[in-house]
């Protein structure tokens, strides 16, 4: 078992192509730290999955005891927060997918997905849901009182949040129903 310290940790971005090699070569273990849903959706063929929500470094560790470690996500965001709660890499360093998912699919390499993927898209959810919170706001605001109206004001901040970070709270609240499970 690799033991973990507290020393830094270098975290390098592999290139899709590259990422791609030592995959065919079984020269790593790429984890991807994306929701269960989103996996089911696409995922890159012979990837874990351990979702950044439920991430454990020691169990990560523990269950690939001396591969590299490579971490993806979609775009690269959540994937790098891997790696930051990530103490020590077995070789001494870390890895996560250029680009992230998206990285891999604008180098035309091959994704898989789940012989039953979710009915909406997980994004999709999320548009449906800010968009009912957005409409009851305001119809509260107009009909009830005019406090309601800050119900649609903190979802539009909550989807400029989204956008601005890449972290979407109502994506993870929404990920954990029991419809995407």
């Amino acid at each position: 078992m690799t033991s973990m310290t507290n020393a830094p940790t270098q975290t390098i971005e592999v290139p899709a192509a590259e990422l791609k090699q030592w995959l065919d070569h079984g020269q790593c273990v790429l984890v991807d730290v994306r929701e269960d849903i989103e996996r089911s959706e696409e995922r890159i063929p012979g990837s874990v999955g351990m979702p950044l929500s439920r991430f454990d470094p020691q169990a990560l560790l523990r269950e690939h005891p001396g591969a590299r470690l490579v971490f993806h996500c979609k775009g690269g965001k959540r994937s790098a927060k891997a790696c930051s709660l990530m103490v020590n890499g077995n070789d001494g360093a870390l890895y996560h997918l250029q680009g992230g998912i998206d990285g891999w699919k604008a180098a035309k390499l091959p994704t898989a997905s789940s012989d039953n993927p979710p009915r909406i898209p997980l994004m999709r959810q999320v548009l449906l849901v800010a968009g009912m919170l957005v409409s009851l706001g305001l119809a509260l605001g107009w009909f009830v009182h005019p406090g309601f109206l800050l119900l649609s004001a903190f979802v539009g901040c909550g989807l400029m949040f989204s956008g601005a970070t890449g972290y979407c709270g109502m994506a993870m609240v929404l990920a954990k129903m029991p419809w995407n499970r």
